[in-house]
């Protein structure tokens, strides 16, 4: 039995789970999502908690056990508490700036870069050096952060670019001068 997969998602107080066929919609006070599922599990909502099952013991519905209930577990979270991911900025003269809704990016290139974010996701830019990235939506806010990094990732040698708070760079020692 999945670890994941057998532990019910327990629904808090001002957030809705409704079901319509194959579609599980959840709204709560910072937003509204919705997510379809595979027939190859059940999912079942009683006594304010979200219960996935499945009925066979194939290695296809065990991962999509597992993957139902996180994703469950992942949008009950967003529409309460929100996710947010932290970008930091190295680099002499990199910088970052919101303008409005959009980013404004120094990275080092001939011209700044204008990035856009859909809806649903707030940037915020307490330093120069700092993008805060915040949504309800978990992929959305990891797709938008990835997407953000793509621009100037960090190099092994100076370590210059755009990285995740949480990410070390392993440096490289580079060329030593010879005789």
């Amino acid at each position: 039995m999945s670890r994941i997969g057998k532990k019910p998602v327990v629904i808090p107080n001002g957030v809705t789970v409704s079901m319509v066929g194959n579609l599980i919609k959840v709204k709560g006070p910072k937003g509204e999502l919705a997510e379809s599922y595979l027939n190859k599990v059940a999912v079942k909502i009683e006594n304010n908690e979200v219960l996935v099952t499945r009925d066979n013991d194939i290695a296809e519905t065990r991962a999509l056990h597992g993957l139902t209930r996180a994703l469950i577990q992942n949008m009950v979270t967003g529409v309460t508490e929100g996710y947010t991911k932290i970008l930091d900025i190295v680099g002499v003269g990199y910088k970052a700036e919101v303008k409005g809704t959009n980013l404004l990016l120094t990275i080092g290139y001939s011209h700044p870069i204008y990035f856009m974010p859909p809806e649903g996701i707030t940037l915020a830019t307490p330093t120069p050096t700092q993008i805060h990235i915040s949504g309800y939506d978990k992929q959305l806010v990891g797709s938008v952060a990835a997407k953000i990094r793509s621009f100037r990732k960090p190099e092994p040698y100076k370590g210059k670019g755009i990285k995740y708070s949480t990410e070390t760079v392993r440096r490289k020692a580079g060329k030593t001068a010879g005789k």
